[in-house]
């Protein structure tokens, strides 16, 4: 049957580096890998986080304060590459389309955060559409409506001494990539969902997200993989743009980050990026 309602177009918003309650090191580390973050952010859900503000995208470390309770949804998950967040500009249409489609999905939730500018604050408002924790257990993926952007994309937090300038690519882990593939499916439509010889690729735009097996992971990332966990899915690592490889090279050297130069860019370990590996590429 053919869908009543649209089906929402895939493009990256931002992706969540889970710091749980050790934001204040997480944001460390990624000033040392040559990111400049925002000021400390403070939901009314009661989580934390900073922000590295890219191009279109951005990465969110997200934690929760010291012995807080709230957001037991943040402190139930483990460091590192947590969360896959889609683009929407309406909120309501995504929650119906996804409906429609049979995804498991929750009614939009709305938030804000106060944020500090050049004219006082201001609120930073957002309603987020998430998928059910059960239907991605490699983390959490959701739709991300902003209603402020411009308290996002602020122009002089898009400039970093590493030279990032978007989010290329996603790794997610998986012991059975069609489950998830045939998700993004469901979600977007097959047109946007390809398969690989290591599982599928979802088309985001100019990003992609691919979902693949332990082995391919291994065979591409080697020893900088996060460690499975005995987890059979996990999302795993990040290839960013940046304007210069040596830009970057020489940040991560200022930062004492160890990286390696090879054919596909520079590369970080997991270890050394709270939990994902990181890619660098031109």
């Amino acid at each position: 049957m053919a869908r009543l309602i649209p089906s929402p177009v895939p493009a990256i918003d931002h992706v969540v580096i889970n710091a749980r309650d050790r934001l204040d090191e997480a944001a460390a580390t990624y000033h040392r890998l040559g990111f400049s973050l925002t000021p400390r952010g403070h939901h009314t859900l009661g989580s934390v986080n900073n922000l590295a503000i890219l191009g279109t995208d951005y990465l969110e470390l997200l934690g929760v304060p010291p012995g807080a309770d709230e957001r037991t949804d943040v402190l139930d998950w483990p460091a590192g590459l947590n969360g896959l967040v889609f683009k929407t500009f309406d909120s309501d249409g995504t929650f119906a389309a996804l409906q429609d489609a049979g995804v498991p999905v929750l009614p939009p939730q709305a938030f804000s955060r106060p944020v500090a500018m050049p004219g006082g604050p201001r609120d930073a408002a957002f309603r987020t559409v998430r998928l059910e924790r059960e239907a991605v257990p490699a983390g959490r993926v959701f739709f991300c409506h902003h209603l402020t952007p411009e308290l996002v994309w602020h122009d002089p937090w898009r400039r970093h001494p590493n030279g990032a300038l978007g989010i290329l690519r996603a790794v997610v882990c998986a012991a059975e990539p069609a489950m998830l593939g045939g998700l993004f499916a469901r979600m977007f439509g097959g047109e946007h969902v390809r398969p690989t010889a290591e599982g599928f690729r979802l088309l985001a735009g100019l990003a992609s997200i691919d979902v693949m097996t332990r082995a391919a992971l291994d065979a591409e990332f080697g020893a900088d993989a996060p460690e499975a966990a005995g987890r059979d899915q996990f999302m795993a690592a990040l290839t960013l743009r940046t304007s210069s490889l040596d830009q970057a090279s020489r940040a991560l050297r200022d930062g004492g980050i160890a990286a390696t130069q090879n054919g596909r860019g520079i590369a970080v370990a997991a270890a050394a990026a709270c939990g994902v590996a990181l890619l660098f590429q031109e």
